[in-house]
């Protein structure tokens, strides 16, 4: 059962914006007036009590029992779905390869970093039971007090086998997992003028100083923030494709969290699901103005200065600067493909045999190109596992791609 979690209604929300906008000018003044973009991001998303992740809304899924059948459909009152929510069967899927590789590796951990609403724990934990293999731990890290609040609730039946920890441990041996993490890890935007490279970062607002927002352009009047650039010795991955005028997102928290995550992998896999790109397409000159996007009530817009708190931001992901980062730490990578292949490869049509009109309309969502099947990706690597040569990790027996990372 789903915990009834208050929904913090435009006013709340406006009035924790509010106080969040106060933060971050405290933190700009501490800062000597600039904050570059990742830290801003970091305070948007995680600040206690304010931060998107951290002030207690149910930001994603449906809502609990009670709730219209045309609400819990569309996930009214939720700012977007994740695929756990959308269909169970996205669990089961994923729980074959888990399967998979706790049967290889004789491991009796499933790790998971960043688990939402619970959803995705609960349903990689009934299929590997159903699989007869469960786990002997199921271990979270969760840095959202709010969110670990629910998953404890939703959790409870399955008693000590899950359990939350606040920090990494310093070796792993484990099935490790996220699913849309590492898209909301905070990015830092580059500006290059034809010429130069900066660093975009966030000042107090001064009509006019924002490039994105010249004097007498009306958002000049709504946002308490602005833009400002430095020049900066950053770079993007391939900049001489960068047109003039392109603003771009490097990943350098996301890489640090993949290289401490392979460094530390002693035995086991690690499998990430998220959106994005391998690095030729993500820095295709045709998106030269990035990925960054915001989410409410499902509905996306561009302006991540405004609102902050209120709404989530996040970047598509480098595959290929991950895959890189996992590769030096030691790690090897075994897999990238589409979420549809991986799905499929898992026996997701073997799982839909049978279901109603529903479930397979949430399953054709999970695998169309048009819907999630394409953009999400799924990059995996691992350490001492016997892989044999002729039967590497399911979920990537047909349409791996890891030529194109």
């Amino acid at each position: 059962m789903l915990p009834t979690m208050p929904r913090v209604n435009r006013n709340e929300a406006g009035e924790l914006s509010a106080l969040l906008v106060q933060r971050l000018r405290a933190a700009l003044d501490e800062a000597g007036g600039w904050l570059p973009f990742d830290h801003y991001m970091a305070m948007a998303l995680y600040e206690p009590g304010l931060g998107y992740y951290a002030r207690g809304a149910r930001v994603f899924g449906a809502w609990p029992a009670g709730s219209s059948a045309t609400a819990n459909a569309l996930g009214a009152g939720s700012d977007f779905i994740t695929a756990p929510e959308l269909s169970p069967l996205f669990g089961a899927a994923l729980a074959r390869q888990v399967a998979q590789v706790l049967r290889l590796g004789g491991l009796g951990e499933v790790m998971e970093f960043g688990a939402g609403s619970g959803a995705l724990a609960e349903q990689v934990l009934n299929a590997l039971m159903a699989e007869r293999v469960p786990p002997r731990r199921y271990t979270i890290i969760e840095l959202s007090g709010a969110l670990r609040a629910r998953q404890q609730e939703r959790l409870a039946r399955f008693g000590t086998q899950v359990q939350w920890l606040q920090a990494w441990p310093e070796r792993i041996e484990a099935v490790v997992i996220g699913n849309e993490v590492l898209d909301a890890m905070p990015v830092k935007l580059l500006h290059f003028d034809g010429e130069r490279w900066f660093e975009r970062g966030v000042v107090a607002a001064v009509p006019g100083a924002d490039p994105e927002v010249p004097l007498g352009h009306p958002m000049c009047a709504l946002r308490p923030l602005s833009f400002a650039d430095r020049l900066s010795d950053l770079r993007p991955p391939l900049p001489e494709r960068a047109l003039p005028g392109a603003v771009l997102e490097i990943h350098p928290q996301a890489e640090a969290f993949v290289a401490t995550l392979a460094a530390r992998l002693a035995r086991g896999a690690a499998f990430f699901i998220d959106y994005g790109f391998p690095e030729a397409e993500y820095y295709h000159p045709q998106r030269h103005q990035g990925t960054l996007m915001c989410h409410r009530a499902h509905q996306s817009d561009t302006d991540v200065l405004a609102d902050p708190g209120a709404k989530d931001i996040t970047a598509h992901v480098n595959f290929t600067a991950l895959a890189l980062a996992a590769q030096d730490a030691g790690a090897e990578v075994i897999g990238y493909t589409s979420q549809a292949r991986f799905l499929l490869n898992c026996g997701l049509l073997d799982l839909l045999r049978g279901a109603d009109a529903r479930a397979m309309a949430a399953g054709q969502k999970l695998l169309a190109e048009h819907e999630m099947g394409e953009l999400f990706k799924v990059l995996a690597f691992a350490r001492g596992l016997p892989f044999p040569p002729q039967g590497g990790p399911l979920g990537f027996a047909a349409g791996d791609r890891i030529h194109m990372l």
